[in-house]
């Protein structure tokens, strides 16, 4: 391959860049979630495109550039979740995963489940349509929501919350990533409502103080241990913290 053929390569592997906006002072609620995915440091979001969030969608792209978090395109939300286990099982750290309403959810059900056996720490964010039904469009905003969606993963995810507020859902996503970073880890899950993501706010809430997550991190060890002396009671379960 000589160098032309080695440059429209490089260039063909080039992710989409959004060319930069006019500078404006509008700030919206999105904005706010989007930017403490950023101060988790979150290298990747796995997701298949979905209108009940495209409020955030457009702030990683528009407002963070598409960079922490980088989007990966995702032909299937099972997909999207699974890439997302993956990548925790290979680094020891948790990356997010976006699922679309009601059905979206449905088809991440296999990975999220996979992902809880393996003990695998997953981010999964997901939207619904405007809870307040004044604001939603005819039919297709009444079919993306709905009032309990955490219902259909409660029972193999560590914690689920659907935040009514801007600062609420950003104390859910900290809340949620230090819930999946805890032992035993696992998936969780936040709902974030399409009218709260397209609200226009004055300005964005101070991020949290957030300690990050160091690669391959074992937050606890746990062993069995039995002394010749009690050889014959159960073995005894002792939990100790590792130095971070």
């Amino acid at each position: 391959m000589d160098i032309a053929e080695r440059t429209a390569a490089a260039a063909g592997n080039e992710i989409d860049r959004p060319v930069p906006s006019a500078p404006s002072n509008r700030v919206w609620g999105s904005d706010a979630i989007a930017a403490v995915l950023r101060e988790l440091d979150i290298p990747y979001i796995a997701l298949n495109p979905g209108a009940s969030y495209r409020g955030i969608h457009d702030s990683l792209v528009n407002y963070l550039g598409n960079t922490r978090p980088r989007m990966l395109l995702c032909l299937h939300e099972e997909s999207a979740v699974a890439l997302a286990h993956g990548y925790a099982k290979v680094t020891g750290r948790p990356m997010a995963a976006f699922v679309h309403s009601n059905v979206g959810l449905m088809h991440a059900t296999m990975a999220i489940f996979n992902a809880w056996c393996d003990r695998a720490p997953v981010l999964v964010l997901g939207a619904t349509g405007p809870m307040d039904s004044t604001r939603r469009r005819p039919w297709i905003e009444w079919i993306h929501t709905a009032r309990d969606q955490g219902a259909l993963i409660r029972n193999f995810t560590k914690w689920d919350d659907q935040p009514a507020s801007v600062a609420s859902a950003q104390e859910a996503i900290l809340r949620a990533w230090m819930i999946a970073n805890t032992e035993p880890r696992g998936p969780v899950y936040i709902n974030f409502d399409l009218a709260l993501q397209e609200d226009e706010i004055t300005e964005l809430p101070p991020m949290p103080t957030i300690a990050p997550v160091p690669a391959n991190a074992v937050p606890l060890e746990v062993s069995l241990t039995r002394s010749a002396s009690t050889a014959t009671l159960p073995p005894a379960l002792t939990v100790e913290l590792a130095s971070m």
